[in-house]
């Protein structure tokens, strides 16, 4: 499973055309998870001890928009390295760990990817095509992989 350059570059161009607006597109992302899911919501524990409406959660904004990041940098990765790193500021394993100790399974992460796919059809409808779809599908899974093989 290898992305290849034209993969990278319609991941690349179609994130250019939503970074200005990421922040509401990776806040949508995860509430599209919240509604397929709702129980989802409490295997965070930043949500679980907060009292705010999940679209006002700051924490939440925060990880739906490293998740979003994460996803998109994966495919530039993939073509440099052949491998996912996920920044200077955690790791796979980190990752891993705490995706392990909070119970995710391959359901979760199946029905994120769904999200995503769907908030990125939604965020620039004019790029949508079922190349970009198995291109920003292909990043996910690359990184999912990553996580999953430390888990």
């Amino acid at each position: 499973m290898v992305i290849t350059a034209k993969q990278e570059a319609l991941v690349v161009n179609s994130w250019n055309e939503m970074k200005d607006d990421a922040p509401t597109f990776a806040l949508k992302f995860f509430l599209r998870l919240f509604e397929i899911i709702p129980s989802a919501a409490k295997r965070f524990s930043f949500l679980r001890d907060s009292n705010l409406p999940l679209e006002k959660n700051p924490k939440l904004k925060a990880h739906a928009m490293g998740v979003f990041v994460m996803t998109c940098e994966a495919a530039t990765q993939l073509r440099k390295t052949g491998k996912v790193d996920v920044g200077a500021n955690t790791s796979v394993k980190h990752l891993a760990s705490v995706h392990f100790k909070s119970g995710i399974a391959d359901v979760h992460f199946e029905v994120l990817k769904f999200a995503l796919l769907e908030t990125i059809k939604e965020a620039v409808p004019y790029l949508w095509s079922e190349e970009l779809k198995e291109a920003w599908s292909e990043s996910y899974d690359h990184l999912v992989l990553a996580i999953k093989n430390e888990m």
